[in-house]
């Protein structure tokens, strides 16, 4: 069987297994198997063809392919993910932009990551503005030991445990903080994807039962760590386009509150400044 027959046979078994992207995922396995890259793949031997018929079936289980290969890109960066930790998606990557943007004109940021994860976000702002001082702050300890990896020699400092009162030594010192807290609805169950029901863990998805109990924890450490003028970032789902603005606007403690779409224009983040 050619290679191109190969992917499309795989394709076609992902496709019927409800996989959102089937031509892309095959083409990627097959090229993580055999060292080359999706548009220029090798010929797999036949220990390969075998390695990546195991693994066209594990993903046709729907494990998430970044937990098959991992690895997962963000950004100008590539991670190491796997169980324990959420896996970065696109959008994120868009709010992220965003907060670089408003620090433009900002010398030597001071920048805090609530919720980081894999470190995705807090190791993109360090790569990117090297001349910036950022903080990641996250609950899990799972997480917290893949975000030590991704944040090694990015200068990120990295604090294990709670958002909710952390870093009191900077209060009222912070240019940007910037989080993709936990933020679907315990009632959002059966609408989320396998990949992130099965695999993600818990702790980084469920937030209540509107999804907005940990944005108000952002919103409230937001409030205490950011300097007059400081801007905030914080993602939520797409149904939360007006309820994630209304928990910072009714703190009374920031102004420009608005939100933000992603690329495929919904709503994704939420911004503001401290007055």
């Amino acid at each position: 069987m050619s290679t191109r027959s190969l992917v499309s046979e795989a394709a076609a078994r992902l496709r019927e297994a409800g996989v959102a992207s089937p031509e892309y995922d095959a083409a990627e396995l097959l090229a993580f198997v055999t060292g080359s890259s999706r548009l220029h793949l090798s010929e797999p031997t036949e220990e390969q063809r075998a390695r990546y018929d195991d693994l066209v079936t594990r993903r046709a289980g729907r494990e998430p392919l970044q937990h098959l290969t991992g690895t997962a890109t963000f950004r100008y960066r590539d991670l190491v993910v796997g169980p324990g930790v959420f896996v970065p998606r696109p959008e994120t990557e868009v709010m992220v932009g965003w907060i670089l943007d408003q620090l433009a004109g900002v010398p030597n940021p001071l920048v805090v990551d609530l919720c980081t994860g894999s470190g995705a976000i807090a190791g993109a702002i360090a790569t990117e503005r090297p001349d910036s001082t950022v903080h990641a702050v996250e609950l899990s300890s799972e997480a917290a030991l893949w975000a030590r990896r991704n944040l090694e020699g990015t200068g990120v400092a990295l604090h294990e445990g709670d958002i909710d009162g952390c870093l009191p030594e900077l209060d009222g010192q912070v240019d940007a903080v910037v989080s993709n807290p936990p933020y679907i609805p315990l009632t959002a169950w059966e609408s989320v994807t396998a990949e992130v029901r099965d695999h993600d863990p818990a702790l980084a998805l469920w937030s209540g039962d509107d999804g907005l109990d940990e944005i108000k924890v952002v919103a409230a450490t937001a409030a205490r760590l950011l300097k007059p003028g400081g801007w905030f970032a914080c993602e939520h789902a797409d149904v939360q386009g007006e309820s994630a603005p209304a928990v910072f606007t009714a703190t009374t403690l920031f102004t420009e509150v608005r939100d933000q779409h992603d690329l495929a224009n919904r709503p994704r983040f939420t911004t503001g400044r401290r007055i």
